[in-house]
């Protein structure tokens, strides 16, 4: 894995958000090396337009927190594919009708993926 440590720490922020906000099936992928743009993809999936909206808002708000500013962001007209770019980091909030359509996990089939499930355990286990 060549994803910087910066990186797995902001996505790590990014899923604990989107698992507070009942985000499902968390993907989070090394993408370093076959793009310059970012190191990891996280892929989220929301149960309704409401739910993709308060996902990608949460995780916006806690990379604030943690110092990361959205350089970019598309889809927060209809709810059903938010696309979050923190540089390091893009995070894309899918309704799930969508993720299985665009089936980005298809597209980026030979990149690793980064155990996003330590992260959430992690966090709990930090809790009082």
């Amino acid at each position: 894995m060549t994803a910087s440590s910066h990186a797995l720490d902001l996505t790590a922020v990014a899923a604990r958000a989107a698992d507070a906000k009942g985000g499902e099936d968390l993907v989070a992928l090394d993408v370093s090396l076959p793009t310059p743009f970012a190191d990891v993809f996280l892929l989220v999936t929301g149960t309704s337009e409401r739910n993709v909206l308060a996902i990608a808002e949460e995780v916006e708000e806690r990379m604030l927190e943690a110092g990361a500013k959205a350089v970019h962001r598309e889809g927060r007209e209809n709810g059903r594919w938010v696309l979050l770019d923190f540089g390091d980091v893009v995070v894309h909030v899918f309704h799930r009708e969508d993720r299985m359509y665009y089936g980005l996990e298809r597209l980026w089939l030979d990149c690793p993926a980064i155990p996003v499930d330590s992260m959430l355990q992690s966090s709990a286990a930090e809790a009082p």
